[in-house]
């Protein structure tokens, strides 16, 4: 899909309410990573946001940095709604793969398993995500430890521990990426929990 075709698709799925991987939070994994970030002033991107529960809570935790970005206005404007006093200029509504600037820390929530799993896509999120980085820079996430079926419509599209791993090691020391022990029960045994530091 070009990024049009993507944008209207996102944005038609905003508006049928057919936004399943939202749990109207952020995800434990990611939360409990938070948790543990002394530095208020890293810069911090979150890709492929949607209504970004996990932008709203480093928000509420004092974090001043923090870009989010979306293909779909529609999240972007009902972010704002909710947290009016969120710079408007740090809300992107862009296509990732087009995306320019730099960030210290990039969290991953349900975007990689957002578009069709072709190899060359996957490897052109791995480079991007390097591109996007400062020297030293992270990128912390979840991804989906499930079976792809072959079935290019119906998402997450999901992938192995084995196949992420060749992705990201070009560009990336992985420090950790298992089996994450604190998933929400839905996705329990599903999510591999990631830090990635850039090369």
């Amino acid at each position: 899909m070009n990024s049009t075709t993507t944008k209207d698709y996102w944005s038609q799925r905003y508006k049928d309410e057919r936004t399943g991987w939202d749990i109207g939070s952020p995800s434990t994994p990611l939360k409990e990573y938070i948790d543990q970030l002394e530095d208020k002033t890293l810069k911090i991107l979150i890709p492929g946001a949607g209504n970004a529960y996990e932008a709203e809570y480093l928000l509420q935790q004092g974090f001043k940095n923090i870009y989010i970005l979306d293909i779909s206005e529609i999240p972007l404007k009902a972010f704002q709604q909710r947290n009016p006093e969120f710079p408007a200029e740090n809300l992107v509504c862009e296509d990732f793969f087009l995306h320019k600037n730099t960030y210290d820390l990039i969290i991953e929530q349900t975007f990689f398993c957002s578009f069709p799993p072709l190899p060359e896509t996957r490897k052109q999120y791995a480079t991007h995500m390097a591109e996007l980085l400062k020297p030293n820079g992270k990128l912390i996430g979840l991804w989906f430890d499930i079976p792809l079926t072959g079935d290019l419509e119906k998402r997450p599209f999901g992938g192995s521990k084995t196949e992420y791993v060749a992705y990201f090691t070009p560009y990336f020391d992985i420090k950790t990426f298992e089996k994450a022990h604190n998933s929400i029960p839905p996705r329990a045994d599903n999510e591999l929990f990631g830090i990635f530091v850039k090369s």
